[in-house]
């Protein structure tokens, strides 16, 4: 998601229902640091997911479903890796798209896209680890229902994502000399205050169907698969050990995901609903959202990066197999003179 998207995020004064008048910064110090900080994320995430990418394709005739999720998540990150440089250019350009209005719908549908397929596909490898643990026996998970979930996943997350290509648009300023690349609803109503209704409803599908619901899915999936662990911890089997390394694994990058992406729709919820007057509507208060937003945004775009490296950490085959990808492994394990 770019850095601005909060209704009002241009508007440097809004008028109060007492009649004062709001000074907005927009963190013109930061502009250049959230810009470098972008062009870096996405160095480590299009170097990271593309060894992922390709390590998952070495090993595609296995046909493990870990292994086809893991891919098609890195495919996600990297898709969303492919904007960080415009928005970076965004953001150093002091909120200027020079990039056209097509562009400003395509990078705008590909952002939503990625943010979709990636929370979704750690669900489905959150539901795959408890079927694997809770009851191994009784499903018989195969090959064509894991493709048809991950087909699904993308079918899903490209229906729900369709608002950017009709609602994102290129608006110029009242100077006209910046171009925005936001949402705009005039097309389809007049009112301000339906505009901001129908901004909020957009807000809210997108805070519970690609971010609350999915982690309220993955709770009860590992919730379940706890309650399982502590019931035959003892009569845990060495052939399970790879059951249980690929259970952390994924349950580590689940959490990171939750920690990175919580404080931003978290910000964003709390501006949508202090712009319905559901909250404070102070000064002050718009004022801690606005400039809230852009790093909360730059912390959840940190995970498009750290998938791969927690897999590199985590789970050594995993690590083994890049470093032969990349022809590292043979200067890893040299051994040295004594």
């Amino acid at each position: 998601m770019e850095p601005a998207e909060t209704p009002d995020e241009y508007y440097y004064y809004e008028e109060t229902e007492n009649n004062t008048m709001c000074d907005y910064p927009m963190w013109t110090a930061s502009r250049p640091l959230i810009s470098v900080f972008l062009l870096l994320v996405f160095i480590l995430s299009l170097f990271g997911n593309s060894v992922v990418i390709s390590t998952v394709w070495k090993v595609q005739r296995k046909r493990q479903a870990a292994f086809l999720y893991i891919g098609n998540l890195a495919l996600a990150d990297l898709a969303f890796t492919v904007s960080l440089p415009l928005w970076a250019v965004y953001t150093a350009m002091d909120n200027h798209w020079p990039f056209g209005m097509a562009l400003c719908k395509i990078i705008s549908y590909v952002d939503l896209l990625s943010m979709y397929a990636s929370v979704f596909l750690l669900t489905c490898m959150s539901f795959d680890r408890y079927l694997a643990i809770v009851h191994s026996l009784s499903w018989p998970c195969t090959g064509s229902h894991i493709y048809a979930s991950i087909v699904a996943v993308w079918i899903l997350s490209g229906l729900l994502s369709t608002p950017a290509l009709v609602f994102r648009t290129t608006l110029d300023d009242l100077s006209g000399n910046r171009t925005f690349c936001k949402l705009d609803f005039r097309f389809v109503i007049t009112s301000a205050h339906q505009a901001s209704l129908l901004y909020a409803g957009f807000s809210f599908s997108l805070s519970t169907l690609g971010f609350l619901v999915p982690l309220l899915a993955m709770v009860v999936c590992y919730g379940l698969i706890g309650c399982t662990v502590f019931r035959h911890f003892n009569t845990c089997r060495k052939g399970d050990q790879r059951k249980w390394q690929l259970l952390k694994v994924i349950t580590t990058v689940v959490v990171v995901f939750a920690v990175c992406w919580i404080p931003y729709h978290v910000v964003r919820t709390v501006g949508t609903l202090s712009d319905l007057n559901l909250f404070p509507d102070t000064c002050a208060f718009k004022r801690s959202l606005l400039l809230a937003y852009p790093y909360t945004a730059c912390v959840a775009y940190i995970n498009s990066c750290l998938n791969p490296f927690l897999y590199a950490f985590l789970d050594l085959r995993f690590r083994s197999r890049c470093l032969q990808l990349l022809q590292l492994k043979k200067y890893c394990h040299k051994p040295t003179r004594v």
